[in-house]
């Protein structure tokens, strides 16, 4: 088992993020998802401290270099403010279950912005996945519409799903790939938990001057007064930014990116169940087998 724990930390993490991936929906439509970002940061912040004192005797990461939290702060700023941000604000017009099936061209994203920083070559194989992944999210959201026109059938392709959610949650997708790589160049032998609280602190910081310019602070007071919405919000974080990503980390720091990326993008097909159990949501054949062929696509991306 030790031989696989970079494995199993990735199989772990797409269970924690199919949790918090309900949760989070369900409390931003409640309070809004910009309320939904900061609680749940300032909550994991402090779960991180707490963990990371009883395990290493340091609630706060000073034993961390210059250089952990040069890049690790950047990360932050890419994964948790801006990628999770636009994330978050997909679930509002998509749901859950549909933006973490768009979520699964992170570990693409990931490999092309490797390419980019790190001079990491993609191979035919490489390209033969990502053309999978993509199929496989057309699959689902686009439908063929046909009208008449002047006594013409015409057959168009139309969106199943609203644009603006599908822009947010690829927005989403590219922010998490960016981070994911930022993270590891950062992280490098420390601590994941500790990283992963330097990450959440540079998140906490960026929403609350994001929230100062566009005075946003009365909705996270009334937030934190929703006592359902913050028991949705506190389970998010411990399963989201607590476990998830800090087993991310762990799952990059112990095995390859591309496999770590690849076990992560599970999510689709985990998040399926849960969403037609609690939401009540209808899946059809094409979902179902469009997030199969597009898990297969990062699967077979990373052969």
């Amino acid at each position: 088992m030790q031989n696989h724990f970079g494995e199993i930390a990735g199989v772990l993490t797409a269970v924690f993020w199919t949790i918090t991936a309900l949760a989070f929906e369900s409390a931003g439509k409640k309070v809004g998802s910009l309320a939904v970002n900061l609680i749940r940061l300032v909550i994991a912040f402090f779960l991180v401290g707490i963990y990371s004192w009883i395990t290493r005797g340091f609630f706060f990461p000073t034993d961390a270099t210059l250089f952990n939290w040069k890049w690790l702060a950047f990360s932050g700023l890419v994964g948790f403010v801006i990628g999770d941000l636009l994330l978050f604000e997909s679930y509002l017009f998509i749901g859950a279950r549909v933006a973490m099936l768009l979520m699964a061209l992170a570990p693409p994203f990931a490999a092309f912005i490797g390419w980019l920083m790190l001079g990491e070559v993609l191979t035919p194989m490489n390209w033969l996945g990502m053309a999978i992944t993509m199929s496989g999210i057309v699959l689902v959201i686009l439908k063929r519409e046909k009208s008449e026109e002047n006594g013409t059938i015409i057959k168009k392709l139309k969106s199943n799903y609203s644009l603006p959610g599908i822009l947010l949650a690829l927005g989403g997708a590219l922010g998490q790939a960016a981070g994911l790589v930022i993270s590891k160049k950062g992280m490098g032998d420390y601590d994941a938990f500790s990283a992963t609280q330097i990450r959440v602190l540079t998140g906490i910081v960026g929403f609350a001057v994001l929230f100062f310019f566009i005075k946003r602070w009365p909705r996270v007071w009334t937030a934190l007064r929703n006592k359902s919405a913050m028991k949705r919000i506190s389970l998010g974080a411990f399963f989201g930014p607590f476990l998830g990503v800090s087993f991310s980390l762990l799952a990059v720091q112990h095995t390859q990116t591309g496999i770590a990326a690849t076990l992560m993008a599970i999510v689709p097909v985990l998040i399926i169940g849960p969403a037609v159990v609690i939401f009540h949501e209808k899946v059809n054949w094409k979902e179902i087998v469009g997030a199969i062929i597009t898990v297969g696509g990062v699967a077979l991306f990373f052969l």
